[in-house]
């Protein structure tokens, strides 16, 4: 391997995305091995894999948390048989998890990468979650490699997967090897050349479907030289419009030099014109966090723009449940920089992400320690305690604005089994929400801890870490459904100060309640003047008013409205910030209920490609589940085999029931995909969700349950 780092646009973060068991991890492994970054491969089965290094994923043979690992690989790639023209690349694999309840991780993967890999399976070919994948892939015309793997197992037909991908997947493929012997151990691969008439001419074909003078020169019998098709080739896949299919064989390595090459030559991002202003802000995002045998929080950040060095303060921030955004800063204490085996300038310094020892003993990934992290590349950032996934540096981009999957829409009551350790448990779960922010902790009543799902497996996951990790045994209650509030309308209320009334509190707060529209989440703005209060004091109302729609008049949480701060006062020096805080509830409830609120539940947008003779079984499926059919046509070729696409709008809470029953009602040919839709009124009683704030919308209970926990401080 070269003795040289890469430069700045000669790193390409690269996604490993697949439907569970295609394989993917084992890909990885593969691409390490063959590329000189580790020296033996490791085993699914076994356990021994670099990327799944969690006692967890080694067991269930699961990717449960996003991991990195780097090679490099040189001008022509593995083989040279592509001609690639340039220096080292660095390419960081992203091993990501295949299990559907694991989604939201892929989500943050997708916001960092440069390229993607899609692995199918040569005997199980294209499956309900690679269509899933895809789908997003193609939205974000993320350039994307399908890898076709196993196909030395039984079972594997090269060809008939060809015109499934075409029909089910995407038709816009070009396969760049061919497979002899399929489906025996001796199954082998033959690169495809554009030296070759044949090939340069499906090339140029397929390529022709978005190249009108291409198509022209085609019609009119012209055949382009190699090297224009081979430009653009690379043209349009890094433009994500066409996805050059490689077959081959993690297992045995077939096919492997080929694919390498694809992606030194077909996803190599471009080279940096023109340097980053002096002084830029850098912008990036934190998409993994782990922690080191000393409890230190680590972050992986991907840096799109600017620089990060040592010992510099920087400033991040996120979206707050309720839409607020949250800025914070600090200063990084340390960087170790994912660095590729044998570049110049490393030691080995080991390590995954998803470990637990920051100078870690497995995995196989050194770092550059020191110096600093540039734009494209990908570092571990150290000293910033309050850092968390999805977090971001700089200003507000719209790509790190994009959101693929929808939060999660099951919740579950989680309690400790031994007594006094249910402060134990809720410190626990707060960790792993700094790994999974979308689990959404929140105290519950008893001392219970309530987190957000998106289904049994993930539950399952969720126990066994608190159980090794923090060494907790706890009982998760029946997992519910998640409903949100509105207001429906405008509403006022305020408290005045009252030394000898009503009013414990020694301050004053007027509030406003008022709708907003669709999507606006939660403003707090203020009629008063900010010099009207200490800043404590303004403080204290804004946070106790944002944590106070945490729960509505129903128990949900309150979004898509404004919060006006209408009137305040205070007794100097006898009010204290707590007065605000504790005094804030009363008033902002009455003001909600006099507004009045609706309780909505989120829905998903479902496409369903089904075979035609199993459209009524679907359809009388569907309908019991709350759904409101918005489509049929039919998708495939008239006659015996057709298939028809269902659309359709499904309460979040029943998209699971549905997807579990499709197999089922099709005989295990259907395919579902879904998305975010618009949320709809809950019909009939609206639902509620027991109260943990002490119900402000009672003064009496309120002001027992402030003073209860009062005498319990």
């Amino acid at each position: 391997m070269p003795d040289a780092v890469p430069t700045p646009g000669t790193t390409l973060n690269l996604g490993v995305l697949a439907h569970i068991d295609a394989g993917k991890t084992s890909l990885t492994e593969r691409l390490l091995l063959d590329n000189g970054a580790i020296s033996a491969l490791g085993s699914v089965d076994a356990g021994s894999t670099q990327t799944d290094t969690g006692e967890i994923e080694r067991e269930r043979g699961i990717t449960i948390r996003s991991a990195v690992a780097p090679f490099a690989v040189g001008a022509t790639g593995a083989t040279g048989a592509t001609g690639a023209v340039g220096g080292l690349l660095q390419i960081n694999l992203v091993d990501t998890p295949g299990h559907p309840d694991f989604i939201a991780e892929v989500e943050r993967a997708l916001s960092v990468l440069d390229g993607a890999v899609l692995v199918l399976s040569a005997v199980e070919g294209v499956q309900a979650q690679t269509r899933v994948l895809l789908r997003s892939l193609r939205r974000l015309r993320l350039p994307t490699l399908l890898f076709v793997n196993k196909i030395d197992r039984d079972g594997a037909r090269p060809d008939g997967l060809l015109a499934d991908i075409r029909a089910r997947l995407t038709p816009d493929i070009l396969a760049m090897n061919a497979v002899r012997d399929a489906g025996t151990a001796a199954a082998r691969t033959a690169v495809q050349t554009l030296e070759r008439p044949e090939f340069r001419m499906a090339a140029a074909e397929a390529l022709a479907e978005h190249d009108d003078a291409l198509l022209a020169a085609l019609v009119a019998g012209e055949l382009p030289p190699a090297d224009d098709v081979r430009t653009l080739l690379a043209r349009q896949c890094g433009a994500g419009l066409l996805h050059p299919v490689f077959f081959g064989s993690a297992l045995t390595g077939e096919g492997i030099g080929a694919l390498t090459d694809g992606l030194a030559t077909l996803l190599r991002p471009p080279p940096r014109t023109a340097p980053e202003p002096c002084g830029a802000e850098p912008s990036g995002t934190v998409f993994a966090i782990e922690r080191t045998g000393a409890g230190e929080k680590v972050a992986y950040l991907r840096l799109f723009s600017g620089e990060v060095r040592e010992r510099r303060r920087i400033t991040y921030w996120r979206r707050e449940p309720g839409g607020k955004q949250a800025e914070s800063s600090g200063r990084i204490t340390g960087i170790d920089i994912v660095r590729a085996p044998g570049a110049a300038g490393t030691r080995d310094v080991h390590g995954a992400a998803g470990t637990r020892d920051v100078h870690g003993t497995g995995g196989g990934q050194p770092r550059q320690s020191g110096g600093r992290l540039t734009a494209g590349s990908i570092g571990r950032v150290r000293g910033l305690p309050g850092i968390r996934v999805g977090d971001r540096l700089g200003p507000p981009d719209g790509r790190l604005e994009q959101v693929h999957f929808a939060p999660p829409s099951l919740e579950t009551v989680v309690r400790a089994c031994g007594p006094g350790q249910e402060a134990r448990l809720h410190a626990a779960l707060l960790a792993l929400a700094d790994e999974d922010p979308l689990i959404r902790t929140r105290t519950a009543d008893g001392g219970a801890t309530s987190v957000l799902l998106y289904g049994a497996v993930q539950q399952e996951v969720l126990a066994a870490r608190l159980e090794r990790d923090f060494g907790l045994e706890a009982v998760f209650e029946p997992v519910r459904p998640v409903y949100f509030e509105r207001p429906t309308g405008r509403g006022e209320a305020v408290t005045e100060i009252d030394r000898h009334g009503p009013n414990d509190f020694l301050a004053t707060v007027g509030l406003r309640v008022a709708a907003a529209p669709r999507g606006a989440g939660v403003t707090f703005v203020r009629e008063v003047e900010l010099g009207s209060l200490p800043r404590a004091f303004h403080r204290a109302i804004e946070e106790s008013a944002l944590g106070t729609l945490q729960q509505g008049l129903y128990g949900w949480e309150v979004t898509d409205c404004t919060v006006t701060l209408t009137r305040t006062g205070y007794i100097a020096p006898l009010t204290v910030a707590a007065h605000f805080r504790q005094l804030t509830p009363l008033v902002l409830m009455r003001a909600l209920k006099r507004a009045g609120a609706r309780v909505f539940e989120p829905c998903r947008a479902v496409e369903t490609e089904i075979p035609e003779d199993t459209l009524s079984a679907v359809i009388g499926c569907l309908l019991p589940l709350g759904a409101e059919i918005t489509g049929s046509t039919e998708a495939g070729p008239s006659g015996a085999g057709s298939s028809w696409l269902v659309t359709a709008e499904l309460p979040a809470r029943r998209v699971q029931e549905f997807q579990q029953a499709l197999p089922g009602l099709t005989r295990g040919e259907g395919a579902m995909w879904s998305r975010p839709s618009q949320d709809r009124p809950v019909r009939g009683p609206a639902p509620t969700r027991p109260r943990t704030d002490g119900n402000p919308l009672n003064p009496e209970e309120y002001m027992r349950f402030l003073a209860d926990r009062s005498l319990a401080d």
